[in-house]
């Protein structure tokens, strides 16, 4: 089964660093060989080709809204999908490519899609946190085991 951890926001904005931050921990670390990590930025759309085999996608961004600052919090494609009308930081960014990911997906959907986002400005702990919770549920899942 494909893992795949893809690190979003923008290396610009302060309130929008949590996934460069995570990515940036990831490369200290030596990953088991069947995850995959990437630097999504702000690619948007372009980011649909990492969603095309079928597997587990876990994205790591900032959020705003959801939790008290520094907080880690996890949602699933479906809470994602429904805060499209809402804002979580990227002007409904990932809720929109998430929802027309259906309707364009040439290969096979992901078996579970995640957000781990980093709530207000990030701190070394809220870092690791979302680093060890984005390999965690990349391995395991967070609906079920494989």
């Amino acid at each position: 089964m494909k893992k795949i951890i893809v690190c979003v926001g923008s290396v610009w904005m302060e309130n929008d660093l949590a996934g460069q931050k995570v990515y940036e921990h990831f490369q200290t670390l030596a990953l088991p060989p069947d995850i995959e990590v990437y630097q999504g930025g702000l690619a948007g759309l372009n980011l649909l080709p990492l969603l095309e085999h079928g597997g587990r996608v876990v994205f790591v961004d900032s959020v705003k809204g959801f939790a008290s600052p520094r907080e880690v919090v996890i949602m699933d494609r479906e809470q994602i999908v429904k805060k499209r009308g809402q804002h979580y930081g990227h002007q409904a960014g990932l809720p929109y490519l998430l929802a027309v990911l259906p309707l364009v997906n040439p290969g096979t959907m992901p078996h579970e899609i995640v957000l781990v986002g980093i709530e207000g400005p990030v701190s070394r702990e809220a870092i690791e946190k979302a680093a060890r919770l984005s390999l965690q549920i990349a391995t395991g899942g967070l609906l079920s085991p494989e």
